[in-house]
């Protein structure tokens, strides 16, 4: 092969997002090599890149011919199922590549997965970056959200293509040099944990407009449509209008509602959950959405259940409540009570990043965070843009909850929330998503809490101590034997 027409990228890993990841930097005017261990994948991406293009795309069937035809610094990325497989891929595209080439990978891997490998890299003279895609198939043709972490070096090389290859925002490209070490990772990782949040909530306010609101699938697109328009406008809520328009193509009715009512998950909001827990930091609205997974898994169990309770004499509230009810004013007391529950599920994932970044000194810039989701990502959304704006104004800000600007919608909206909440408790529709945001919210907001009498609990029974809050210092108190001498 001539050096002159030697690829400027490669990409290893060929299932759909590798595909149109490939395809959009070809499309974008970067020549790049392919590679799959599986060939007729290759083939099928020469053949996309020739009808979709012509694009500036190449096949190759070795590791050895795929990374010979890539300039150097070479830059790798590698899209492959997370874990022992990036590995494996490593193992078998290093031995062909030289000092100062880098690999980049892009999956949802575990970040301390990919701060051992930028060990292992470097002791083979090689950069790495673990870079975190987010918005789908479809975004990783068209343009996505990209969270690279790691070599910085590495990063300034690729950084005309990941810029153009980005979804583009009023304010740049969707893409930033996140931090060191796994920070791109982890950051990705917390993304998804919102991600959870999100739709979640977004499936709590279908749950009470439909079943205590009595609104059909056609209503309910328009009103997500209606949302959309406004300050909730994202992604998600952009999708669920498309959602409910769908008709059922084997028997009445719209699609929706022939879903089985069980979810899959990859284990990214697992991992946002465990490592809030690690670092001491409350993510409820996480935390309840990665539960209510667990319990949709539970389907046979649930439906026991159902009959069961039902036996023992449990009756369903949701007609009784539904008479009587204000349609126009529930719309927008969902609305409200989503947009404020929305709020707590991003400020619990962006102080977790924060607890993350002072372990790791990885100092990350929220309001760049911020700013690369408003576009390509499963989390765009009209109002990080806001938040973007929130973090310049002040980096250091304990919770978005009190930013002034935020703080005065969460008291506005506050009423709204509370009665969707009262309301779907009476009515026994379960919505621990807002639940969660709302007891985050009311707890953050007191500044005094029932935990000193947790803490005179844990002084009588093991002696743990406590402070006052009228002297310093660490006191302990014969609880049992005073309280009985006082008889």
């Amino acid at each position: 092969m001539e050096a002159a027409t030697l690829s400027r990228i490669g990409l290893a890993g060929l299932a759909v997002m590798g595909q149109n990841l490939a395809l959009n930097i070809a499309e974008k005017g970067f020549p790049i090599s392919v590679y799959n261990r599986t060939t007729s994948k290759v083939d099928e991406t020469l053949h996309r890149a020739h009808t979709e293009g012509p694009y500036p795309l190449t096949g190759h069937h070795t590791p050895r011919d795929f990374i010979l035809s890539i300039q150097k610094p070479r830059s790798v990325i590698i899209l492959v199922k997370a874990g022992a497989p990036v590995d494996q891929t490593i193992a078998a595209l290093s031995e062909h590549m030289d000092p100062g080439d880098t690999i980049i990978d892009g999956g949802n891997e575990w970040y301390e997965n990919t701060e051992r490998r930028i060990v292992e890299a470097n002791n083979k003279g090689l950069l790495y970056l673990g870079m975190g895609v987010s918005g789908g198939e479809e975004g990783a043709r068209n343009g996505p959200s990209l969270m690279p972490g790691g070599s910085f070096e590495a990063y300034n090389n690729i950084k005309d293509i990941v810029e153009k290859v980005a979804a583009q925002v009023d304010d740049g490209p969707c893409v930033t040099y996140i931090g060191e070490g796994g920070s791109g990772n982890f950051v990705k990782m917390v993304h998804n944990g919102i991600e959870y949040g999100d739709m979640q909530l977004i499936s709590e306010a279908y749950d009470v407009l439909k079943n205590v609101g009595g609104l059909s699938n056609a209503e309910l697109a328009e009103i997500f449509d209606e949302w959309n328009r406004g300050e909730l406008e994202s992604f998600l809520i952009e999708i669920t209008a498309d959602i409910f328009k769908v008709k059922d193509e084997h028997g009445e009715g719209e699609l929706v509602d022939k879903i089985l009512d069980k979810t899959g998950m990859k284990g990214t909001g697992k991992w946002t959950v465990q490592q809030a827990a690690e670092l001491s930091v409350a993510a409820p609205t996480i935390a309840a959405s990665l539960d209510c997974r667990y319990l949709s898994g539970l389907k046979d169990e649930r439906v026991e259940a159902a009959k069961v309770l039902e036996e023992a004499g449990l009756k369903e509230e949701v007609g009784a409540v539904g008479t009587g009810i204000d349609k126009k004013q529930l719309i927008d007391d969902v609305r409200q009570a989503l947009y404020a529950s929305k709020i707590c599920s991003y400020a619990q994932g962006m102080n977790l990043l924060r607890a993350k970044s002072v372990e790791k000194n990885w100092n990350l810039n929220f309001g760049e965070l911020a700013r690369i989701w408003k576009g390509g990502c499963i989390i765009r959304a009209v109002f990080l843009d806001r938040i973007k704006k929130v973090y310049q104004r002040n980096p250091n800000l304990a919770s978005l909850v009190v930013d002034p600007e935020f703080a005065k919608e969460m008291v506005q909206r506050q009423a709204a929330w509370r009665r969707v909440v009262g309301l779907a408790v009476s009515a026994g529709i379960s919505t621990p998503g807002m639940c969660a945001s709302l007891a985050y919210f009311d707890t953050y907001r007191r500044a005094r809490l029932p935990v000193n009498l947790v803490q005179a609990q844990r002084d009588l029974f093991g002696a743990h101590t406590y402070e006052r809050v009228d002297r310093p210092g660490a006191f302990h108190t014969e609880w049992t034997k005073l309280a009985r001498k006082s008889k």
